[in-house]
């Protein structure tokens, strides 16, 4: 009784495309997917700006304090 089978699942989505409509879902999942790209391409230059930032070296004169 606690578990949902596929013809469940079918009435679920009939449901959703009644409400919704095939336009809106298709703009939903075109903004999701370009919300995805963005945020992997975000990761990614994010990842080359820290690797670039560890090839630099910083020359300096260790002294002891007196």
């Amino acid at each position: 009784m606690g578990s949902l089978s596929i013809w469940h699942w079918l009435i679920v989505l009939v449901i959703i495309l009644l409400v919704f409509g095939t336009k809106k879902l298709r703009n939903l999942g075109s903004d999701l997917g370009g919300a995805v790209k963005g945020f992997k391409e975000g990761m990614k230059e994010g990842a080359e700006a820290a690797s670039a930032d560890t090839g630099k070296t910083i020359d300096v004169d260790a002294k002891t304090k007196t």
